[in-house]
């Protein structure tokens, strides 16, 4: 949704406020799933500490999708608007403390922020500029190797290759452990070519 723009939209931070009371903050371990893949999703997830993916079931094995991290904010998109089932799940990766705010609050505090001088213009923004990114993932899993993702990653999202374990980390980029072993070697060994 729009929290995790709360940097760029200091704006936001007063409904960010006055909505606080009806979201629930919980402190769960690693691996909890916040949302089941095929459930409907009813929370807008924001993350105040720790790490979350979004990952998929293909025939038995887990295809991670997307990872979330402090000050980020996720929800299954369209279950939460549309209430269908959810194409992937949501898990923490680390302990974290995340925030939940139900859909009811979510709607009416959308509803709210209409109201707002403004407020399309933002969102026209964070629309364009999450597309743009989504588009960008796309087109470099259709054009590079694993290894080029694997350093745009390290240039990119160091902060990923730090954090993530290297078993999500090579679902992500559609490879093996063992690939992504190698990968590393070849890097470390300065022979990665292009």
């Amino acid at each position: 949704m729009i929290f995790h723009f709360r940097d760029k939209f200091p704006q936001l931070n007063v409904f960010w406020d006055k909505y606080l009371p009806f979201q629930t903050r919980l402190e769960v371990p690693a691996k909890t799933i916040l949302l089941e893949e095929g459930k409907i999703s009813q929370n807008y997830i924001f993350i105040e500490k720790g790490c979350v993916r979004t990952f998929f079931n293909n025939n038995g094995e887990e295809k991670t999708v997307h990872f979330f991290f402090e000050n980020e904010g996720l929800t299954s998109f369209n279950s939460f608007v549309n209430s269908i089932p959810s194409q992937f799940a949501v898990e923490t990766i680390e302990p974290s403390v995340i925030y939940l705010l139900p859909k009811q609050y979510a709607t009416q505090m959308i509803e709210e922020l209409m109201e707002e001088r403004n407020f399309m213009q933002m969102m026209l923004q964070i629309f364009a500029q999450r597309q743009t990114y989504y588009t960008n993932e796309l087109i470099s899993f259709i054009r590079d190797t694993p290894e080029q993702r694997y350093l745009n990653l390290l240039k990119d999202r160091p902060h990923i290759v730090q954090r993530v374990p290297q078993h999500y980390i090579a679902s992500y980029l559609g490879v093996t452990k063992v690939h992504l072993s190698r990968i590393k070697s070849k890097i470390a060994r300065g022979k990665s070519h292009f």
